[in-house]
Protein backbone atom coordinates (compact mmCIF):
# COMPACT_ATOMS: atom_id res chain seq x y z
CA UNK A 1 0.00 0.00 0.00
CA UNK A 2 1.31 3.42 -0.94
CA UNK A 3 1.13 6.27 1.56
CA UNK A 4 1.97 9.94 1.33
CA UNK A 5 4.14 10.85 4.33
CA UNK A 6 4.98 14.46 3.47
CA UNK A 7 3.38 17.15 1.33
CA UNK A 8 4.36 20.68 0.35
CA UNK A 9 2.13 23.03 -1.62
CA UNK A 10 3.89 24.73 -4.52
CA UNK A 11 2.70 27.36 -7.01
CA UNK A 12 0.15 26.79 -9.77
CA UNK A 13 -1.81 24.04 -7.96
CA UNK A 14 1.17 21.74 -7.81
CA UNK A 15 2.15 19.72 -4.76
CA UNK A 16 5.37 17.97 -3.83
CA UNK A 17 4.75 14.55 -2.36
CA UNK A 18 7.00 12.10 -0.57
CA UNK A 19 5.79 8.52 -0.28
CA UNK A 20 6.64 5.97 2.38
CA UNK A 21 9.11 4.30 -0.02
CA UNK A 22 10.99 7.65 -0.19
CA UNK A 23 9.91 8.39 -3.79
CA UNK A 24 9.30 12.12 -4.15
CA UNK A 25 7.62 13.93 -7.03
CA UNK A 26 5.69 17.04 -7.99
CA UNK A 27 2.18 16.59 -9.42
CA UNK A 28 -0.12 19.16 -10.99
CA UNK A 29 -3.61 18.92 -9.47
CA UNK A 30 -5.13 21.80 -11.47
CA UNK A 31 -6.87 19.49 -13.99
CA UNK A 32 -8.83 17.93 -11.11
CA UNK A 33 -10.25 21.07 -9.49
CA UNK A 34 -12.62 23.83 -10.48
CA UNK A 35 -16.06 22.29 -10.96
CA UNK A 36 -18.75 21.20 -8.52
CA UNK A 37 -17.59 20.96 -4.94
CA UNK A 38 -13.96 21.39 -6.05
CA UNK A 39 -14.69 24.96 -7.24
CA UNK A 40 -13.83 26.35 -3.81
CA UNK A 41 -10.28 24.99 -4.21
CA UNK A 42 -9.64 27.48 -7.03
CA UNK A 43 -9.23 29.96 -4.18
CA UNK A 44 -5.56 29.27 -3.44
CA UNK A 45 -6.03 29.93 0.27
CA UNK A 46 -8.39 26.92 0.30
CA UNK A 47 -6.14 24.79 -1.91
CA UNK A 48 -3.22 25.34 0.47
CA UNK A 49 -5.16 23.69 3.32
CA UNK A 50 -4.47 20.22 1.93
CA UNK A 51 -3.53 17.60 4.52
CA UNK A 52 -2.53 13.94 4.69
CA UNK A 53 -5.36 11.60 5.62
CA UNK A 54 -4.84 8.71 8.07
CA UNK A 55 -4.85 6.25 5.13
CA UNK A 56 -1.98 8.07 3.42
CA UNK A 57 -3.98 9.97 0.81
CA UNK A 58 -4.41 13.74 0.65
CA UNK A 59 -7.59 15.70 1.30
CA UNK A 60 -9.20 19.05 1.96
CA UNK A 61 -11.74 20.13 4.57
CA UNK A 62 -14.59 19.94 2.01
CA UNK A 63 -14.05 16.17 1.70
CA UNK A 64 -12.30 16.14 -1.67
CA UNK A 65 -9.47 13.64 -1.62
CA UNK A 66 -6.97 11.66 -3.65
CA UNK A 67 -6.14 8.02 -3.02
CA UNK A 68 -2.41 7.42 -2.41
CA UNK A 69 -2.34 4.74 -5.13
CA UNK A 70 -3.73 7.21 -7.67
CA UNK A 71 -1.15 9.81 -6.64
CA UNK A 72 1.66 7.27 -6.90
CA UNK A 73 0.65 6.40 -10.48
CA UNK A 74 -0.09 10.00 -11.52
CA UNK A 75 2.48 11.35 -13.95
CA UNK A 76 4.70 13.83 -12.20
CA UNK A 77 8.15 15.30 -12.11
CA UNK A 78 10.47 13.42 -9.77
CA UNK A 79 12.45 15.98 -7.82
CA UNK A 80 13.89 16.50 -4.38
CA UNK A 81 13.33 19.74 -2.52
CA UNK A 82 16.22 21.21 -0.59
Amino acid sequence: MNEVVEIKVLQDYRVWLRFQDEEAKVVNLRPFIGKGFTAELIDYSNFEKVFIEPGGGIAWENGYDFCPNFLKELKGEKIELA
